[in-house]
């Protein structure tokens, strides 16, 4: 079922249809901060026609909103509000995007975010990003969420280079991003292609995307519908294929993973408590490859 949203106002500070000759940098800090003085954007010379900058503090913020890391379980209630206004923004508006990636992996286990990501990953398809990029570029979105004291604010914003489909164009991977001007998380927005190279081989249905990856028509296509977050959502057709060419098929099956034991009973995962060989309770454990989820250190406290 829908979660019912109090959508105050919609779609105000737009501008017009991002193009690719328009200038590489971000969008001015003065005209879409909302409580800092000062930007905490890396602006990194090593790159200067990237346009989506990363916080100083962490790659996964937007350094213009966010000023800190927040907690565990602080992310874990913002990602959610983070991916079910962009649901409920999307649906509205009619644009045709899925989940993906670790976001998907979450919603093969119990359809929630897994509580040790730090974003959200979603895709689109190439007429949706021109229609997103002609019509929605640098809109407010305001959202009062049922459970939230306040309401907030989400930007969408799309990269000038969304229109350059070359996987050269390593800086600018994203096309778009979806963000909480409270905090700075983001959810990452990528566009399916068709892969005109691989046609060009007799590889029918070829699509692709600006980081490298690469997936077929019917991976994707028809999409699944279902719900993540409690909100309606869209998934790839072949999903538990793509999944494990990511990913892996111990990511499908093994209960443990980043500090987390999943319980089957409440469908969940859980975060552990490790004892080091000093028998001091250590909280979680260093990240690790998705090849090695599953493997368990030897000694479990608390749960």
């Amino acid at each position: 079922m829908r979660i019912a949203f109090e959508l105050l106002a919609c779609c105000f500070l737009t501008a017009s249809a991002a193009l690719p000759t328009l200038a590489t940098r971000d969008a001015p800090f003065d005209q879409v901060r909302t409580r800092q003085s000062r930007t905490h954007n890396n602006l990194d010379q090593k790159e200067p026609d990237k346009y989506f900058h990363e916080a100083t503090f962490s790659r996964h913020y937007d350094g213009r909103f966010g000023a800190r890391q927040v907690s565990y379980d602080e992310r874990r209630a913002h990602l959610s509000a983070l991916v079910q206004t962009y649901l409920s923004s999307m649906n509205d508006i009619g644009a045709e995007t899925w989940i993906m990636h670790g976001t998907l992996l979450g919603w093969w286990w119990n359809r929630k975010i897994l509580p040790w990501d730090s974003d959200i990953d979603v895709m689109v398809s190439e007429k949706t990003i021109h229609h997103l990029a002609d019509y929605y570029n640098m809109t407010i979105h305001h959202y009062h969420l049922p459970g939230m004291d306040q309401a907030r604010d989400y930007l969408l914003e799309i990269n000038p280079h969304y229109a350059n489909s070359s996987s050269r164009e390593k800086p600018n991977v994203i096309d778009a991003r979806w963000i909480d001007t409270e905090t700075g998380l983001y959810i990452d927005i990528t566009t399916l292609r068709r892969n005109t190279t691989a046609e060009a081989l007799g590889q029918d249905g070829a699509m692709m995307v600006k980081d490298t990856h690469q997936y077929m028509y019917d991976d994707i296509f028809p999409l699944r519908e279902s719900t993540f977050e409690n909100i309606a959502v869209k998934v790839p057709y072949a999903y538990s294929d793509v999944l494990v060419e990511e990913y892996h098929e111990r990511a499908l099956s093994d209960l443990y993973f980043e500090g987390h034991r999943f319980d089957e009973e409440k469908k969940e995962w859980v975060k552990q408590t490790y004892v080091n060989s000093h028998g001091r309770p250590v909280h979680g454990r260093p990240r690790l490859p998705f090849s090695n989820w599953g493997k368990r250190p030897p000694v479990v406290s608390g749960h």
